[in-house]
């Protein structure tokens, strides 16, 4: 079945093709059967590869199959070529299934938009572009996808166009983004020009022999592809985009924030981990942002009112986690918690987009109440999520991924009680915001009736990605929990084994039973807060400090309003004042040259045939005289 692998991206690009080729006058049942059967055609046959690689692991557990060369001028052949090993196996397959369960609840979730097929067609770039990424054998390639999905974020998240503010949320996503994009291109410039090589296994392997650990090279590339993986990632600097990205309909949320695109700067650093370890302050500055951002976007989520919002910041913490989890070395942790919130985070954005269109798209959740009663399968399986979100332990796929970074934090030779404290105010914060939207949306008394209930093509992805939030950490178990560690074995012919240092005083499972703490103290607190005195968090939200606190985490702890005072005023006051540039002068003089010979010439246009006839004839005269006296 491997050789199947060049269908995976195949399938999502035919639908593209026939979507925008003659995807406006197809019937709406035949553009959803397009849209939603390429990308389950893809599923299909990621899990048959990847049953196939699990039955009979190819020869150094990697397989790479090519389909022809992109390029071939002299000594420069960069192919198009997949490569599949158990890191880019584990993502595709979680990528095109979880895709497959959105573009099912898209089908009855956009019914009644009037791009519906346009919608479709974006929908299947985007998860072409995605596995792209994944399965690239070489870094142009990757590149390739890596800018596809940066276009197909800017299509979806500005869907509804004719709306300003979707088209600016639209606009900033792309241009920060680049930002980040313009120096993983610089970084991979300089791969290129040192290495000799865009094939990423040979760059790596090169990478390895020629640079010594802690050099000039190594440090200046990593830190490169991780200014491309930051701003593609949402991390900090560069997070100000996504929580924007809202204005874009659910399930472009649900994919842009699960599976794809927010998650292809962890998988950069995975893939190029050679890379970082041969630059150890860099992976260093890996594991701070990540555990600066899992901290300032769990406080960020306390003060959002807007359900997708919060569940946005919340994308942004985790996704600070997998950070985390890359810079300490724990390459398979990271990996193991993008498998999970994959599960969880694309169920709790399908749900809020249930619960959304329910409530006559209210977005606030405090316009919201009792739907616990109302709308029964929403609330289980919301709470599901963000159980597993939160890290219930034992019961949840999110703990046990957590509950290995936590760890990981701790025992690694690179991480340190200051990371481990970061970790535990992660998982206290995240216990907190989850569970307040859970009390405030679905209990308490009904503030609105419910207009609209879901279909089976929206009920349906909910539950099975309830049931994955639930079992999917089953492949990872922690000694105290039966050693059973599934995942780490099958990952560890594309990632190092993570080496910890034993913890000291501190063993894994009392890790675990202070990020237990830690998660109860959060739901306790969520409780008090928004269920036992509602009154008591709306005094400390009106105190003075309280409101201070609550403008600074509500705008992103000031990041936008830094931005446009430092960056885009100053530009757009040059622009204005710079309005008459010096350098237009001479092009100016051009044109007002052209335009006087232009007038001067209509003067002889006077319509006398004989005036004509006599001109002629000058010419004539005068340029046989030339020629005769030269």
């Amino acid at each position: 079945m491997l050789h199947l692998l060049w269908l995976v991206p195949a399938f999502p690009i035919l639908g593209f093709l026939v979507l925008a080729l003659v995807g406006p006058r197809l019937p709406r049942k035949l553009a959803a059967v397009v849209g939603v059967a390429s990308i389950g055609a893809s599923a299909v046959v990621s899990i048959l590869v990847a049953t196939d690689f699990l039955a009979a692991p190819p020869a150094n557990g990697a397989f790479r199959q090519t389909l022809w060369s992109w390029i071939d001028i002299g000594w420069f052949r960069p192919q198009v070529a997949l490569y599949l090993d158990g890191l880019s196996l584990v993502m595709t397959t979680v990528v095109t299934v979880v895709s497959f369960l959105i573009h099912l609840y898209s089908a009855e979730f956009m019914a009644d938009d009037d791009g519906y097929s346009r919608f479709f067609a974006y929908m299947n770039l985007f998860v072409a572009s995605m596995v792209m990424l994944l399965l690239a054998d070489n870094l142009l390639l990757l590149y390739l996808g890596w800018e596809g999905v940066g276009l197909c974020s800017y299509l979806l998240i500005g869907f509804w166009y004719r709306d300003p503010v979707n088209g600016l949320a639209a606009r900033k996503a792309f241009i920060v983004t680049r930002v980040g994009d313009t120096a993983m291109a610089l970084g991979l410039f300089l791969l290129f020009s040192h290495l000799g090589t865009l094939d990423i296994q040979a760059s790596m392997s090169r990478a390895a022999s020629q640079w010594p650990v802690g050099s000039g090279l190594p440090i200046a590339a990593a830190a490169l592809l991780l200014g491309g993986a930051v701003g593609k990632s949402a991390q900090l600097p560069l997070q100000t985009w996504l929580p924007d990205a809202m204005a874009g309909p659910t399930p472009t949320s649900a994919l842009i924030h699960a599976a794809t695109m927010v998650t292809a700067g962890v998988y950069l650093i995975a893939r190029t981990h050679v890379l970082y370890e041969l630059a150890p302050p860099v992976q260093l500055a890996v594991a701070i942002v990540g555990a600066s951002t899992l901290v300032m976007a769990g406080f960020s989520a306390l003060t959002q009112w807007d359900l997708k919002r919060v569940l946005a910041y919340s994308t942004i913490s985790q996704i600070g986690y997998m950070f985390l989890a890359l810079g300490v070395g724990a390459w398979t942790a990271a990996i193991f918690h993008f498998m999970t919130h994959a599960f969880f985070k694309a169920l709790l954005f399908l749900v809020a987009g249930i619960v959304i269109h329910a409530m006559n798209d209210e977005h606030s959740i405090f316009r919201m109440g009792g739907l616990r009663r109302l709308m029964p399968v929403a609330f289980w399986t919301f709470l599901i999520g963000g159980c597993s979100l939160a890290g219930l332990p034992f019961l949840t796929a999110g703990f046990y991924s957590k509950d290995l970074i936590v760890w990981a934090a701790w025992s690694s030779p690179r991480g340190g009680w200051a990371l481990w404290s970061a970790a535990l105010l992660g998982v206290l914060l995240t216990g907190l915001y989850t569970f307040r939207v859970i009390f405030v949306v679905f209990f308490g008394e009904p503030t609105a009736e419910v207009e609209k209930r879901p279909g089976p093509a929206m009920t349906i992805p909910v539950i099975v990605l309830a049931a994955l939030s639930l079992v999917g950490g089953l492949v990872e178990l922690p000694p105290a929990l039966g050693n059973l560690p599934l995942f780490s074995r099958f990952m560890a012919s594309a990632l190092p084994p993570f080496e910890g240092g034993g913890g000291g005083a501190m063993s894994e499972g009392l890790s675990g039973l202070v990020a237990a703490v830690a998660f109860f103290a959060g739901l306790y607190g969520a409780y008090v807060f928004f269920v036992r005195r509602r009154s008591l968090a709306n005094q400390m939200a009106l105190s003075r400090p309280g409101r201070a606190l609550h403008r600074f985490w509500f705008a992103d702890w000031g990041f936008d309003w830094l931005y446009d005072h430092a960056l885009v005023r100053p530009v757009v006051w040059f622009a204005r004042v710079n309005k008459g540039d010096v350098v237009d002068a001479p092009y100016r003089g051009i044109a007002r040259v052209s335009q006087v010979l232009h007038h001067g010439l209509s003067l002889t246009e006077t319509g006398r045939v004989r005036w004509y006839a006599a001109g002629i004839a000058a010419g004539a005269v005068v340029f046989v005289g030339i020629a005769l006296i030269l």
